[in-house]
């Protein structure tokens, strides 16, 4: 026979059972203490008013008078029966000092002792006892009647204490039918909260909800993506420990406002919006950051769950990508050049004219050699140097003139580790790209490079050296208006392509601001515009002794 575990109610039907328990436990014990205290006042009650009768009984100057007559029954007892029926109490008993009834609601008990104790209204004093006598159980007053000073007679009135406890049990009927109103409207309650509850829970129950909790916190911490929730006001909601990592902030966030973590304007505005946000790619001081947000409605704006991912890495390696693309490209036309030379020399040959051929061979190769020679000469720096190479194929591709200024000097191994080479190809790359879409298709169209190291300026607060990368192009120039929206991300002037346009300026502030440099744009000479960013050096002897300070756009085409 299989045994089946029952399952564990849900925390909705605990807390429902809990409720109704101990609402029914504070009911009951209410109404036994009412109960008791109702009792106890009852009989209280029943003495006050057995010893409100029976004083007035005795001083009636008609008792007093029956009492001196021959025959006092005769007199006193419809007298005393009357009394019964107008004061609502159940026996009232008149008796000679000894104790002698004259009068008993049960004729026969007339002339017999009565059953109680009478000595100290013998004494002259009124009281009250609980007592049984021929009626059973009475809360029971006995009081003298006097004459002259004189105890000619007693009077005792009573009510039987079961009369007492129907009272208190109709007290206690109402008492019970109110409590059962008050479970009942209590149960009600309980069970429509707690089907809400049911319904926020999902019927779970209190080891379902912690066992979620558990997953919760751990899948929030492993989680390597950055999760940010936000509430109705915009206010952080939770925040995992990639979210603080790639957000760059610290502390307890918790309740503060997104306007208030200090993020980039826009980055904040996206964070900010109604609407949803796809993969929208956002920059940090630091960091490229790919963006995704959604509402979280239920007829309302409830708040906004935010997923980051880190696409830095992925972004240079996407730009290094793009370089590689562009050397194939510039090597595929260089190879097709190449050549159709080569059939030239051939060609010649066959002709037999070979000292031609040897001729034009000769100029080819020494043509190559010197484009080499003054790029590596005027740019030690293996990558740069690299860099400027494919550059130049590119640019000369492109109808553009390529050009690295006469006084560009940086010898390899200047460079510090801490300035890698991969941000100095974002940096130079992204500037030689951007001066290149400028300069196409205008006359004359040249770019100018300049690469070199310098004394800082007065104004340095690192001191030393520092590097200078200069692109000037002739273009159109940049708009004084537009110097500082031109390295915000997505600001362009040239139609937006696949993926959008305007990031390749802002990655290079990023880079540059990253190492504590600046990049400024001004308007270069014969018009264009002229990008100039400074890196600091950490060794201050890193500027080449011979150097020049004054430098000029004036360079070798390349």
């Amino acid at each position: 026979m299989r045994l089946s575990v029952p399952r564990p109610r849900s925390l909705a039907g605990q807390l429902f059972a809990m409720q109704a328990v101990l609402i029914a436990v504070v009911v009951a014990g209410y109404a036994l203490f009412t109960y008791i205290g109702d009792r106890g006042q009852a009989e209280e009650a029943a003495g006050r008013q057995a010893g409100s009768v029976a004083l007035a009984i005795a001083d009636s100057p008609s008792v007093a008078e029956a009492i001196r007559s021959p025959d006092p029954t005769a007199r006193l007892q419809p007298y005393a029966v009357r009394v019964m029926h107008d004061t609502d109490v159940d026996f009232v008993t008149i008796m000679d000092p000894e104790g002698i009834r004259w009068t008993h609601p049960d004729p026969r008990q007339i002339g017999l002792p009565f059953r109680g104790h009478i000595e100290r209204a013998q004494r002259g004093e009124t009281f009250t006892e609980t007592y049984t006598g021929t009626l059973g159980p009475s809360v029971r007053a006995v009081t003298p009647v006097e004459d002259g000073g004189r105890v000619v007679g007693l009077v005792s009135a009573g009510i039987k204490v079961e009369e007492i406890s129907k009272r208190a049990q109709e007290q206690l009927t109402a008492l019970m039918a109110v409590a059962a109103g008050a479970l009942l409207l209590g149960a009600v309650g309980t069970y429509v909260i707690n089907a809400r509850l049911r319904r926020h829970t999902h019927g779970m129950n209190a080891d379902e909800l912690s066992r979620m909790h558990d997953y919760h916190q751990a899948a929030l911490h492993a989680v390597r993506e950055g999760l940010l929730m936000l509430d109705g006001q915009y206010r952080v909601a939770l925040i995992n420990d990639g979210g603080r990592e790639l957000l760059g902030v610290s502390g307890d966030v918790v309740g503060t406002s997104v306007a208030d973590l200090g993020l980039p304007a826009q980055l904040t505005g996206a964070l900010l919006a109604s609407e949803p946000r796809v993969d929208e790619v956002h920059l940090t001081a630091e960091r490229v950051l790919v963006v995704n947000t959604s509402p979280v409605s239920g007829g309302e704006h409830r708040g906004t769950v935010v997923t980051l991912r880190d696409v830095t890495e992925l972004q240079s390696l996407t730009g290094e990508l793009n370089s590689e693309r562009g050397f194939t490209q510039a090597l595929r036309s260089q190879a097709h050049e190449a050549a159709n030379r080569l059939h030239t020399v051939v060609s010649l040959i066959e002709l037999g004219r070979a000292e031609e051929a040897v001729e034009f061979a000769t100029a080819e190769l020494e043509l190559a050699q010197a484009l080499t020679d003054q790029v590596v000469a005027a740019v030690g720096e293996p990558v740069l140097a690299a860099l400027l190479l494919g550059k130049t194929a590119q640019a000369n591709e492109r109808g553009v003139e390529l050009v690295v200024s006469q006084d560009s000097r940086l010898d390899d191994g200047l460079l510090p580790p801490s300035l890698p080479a991969r941000d100095l190809v974002t940096i130079l790359g992204n500037l030689v790209d951007n001066a290149v879409d400028a300069a196409q298709g205008r006359v004359p169209s040249r770019v100018t490079v300049a690469a070199y190291t310098e004394a800082a300026g007065a104004d340095s607060a690192a001191g030393g050296s520092e590097l200078v990368l200069r692109v000037s192009d002739t273009g159109a120039g940049v708009d004084p208006a537009h110097a500082d929206l031109v390295f915000q991300r997505g600001f362009s002037t040239k139609p937006s392509g696949e993926g959008g346009r305007g990031l390749g300026l802002a990655l290079v502030r990023q880079a540059v601001q990253r190492h504590g440099g600046t990049l400024t744009v001004t308007e270069a000479e014969g018009g264009g515009a002229r990008f100039e960013a400074r890196l600091p050096l950490d060794d201050p002897g890193g500027r080449a002794p011979d150097a020049p300070v004054g430098r000029h756009e004036s360079g070798r085409a390349v």
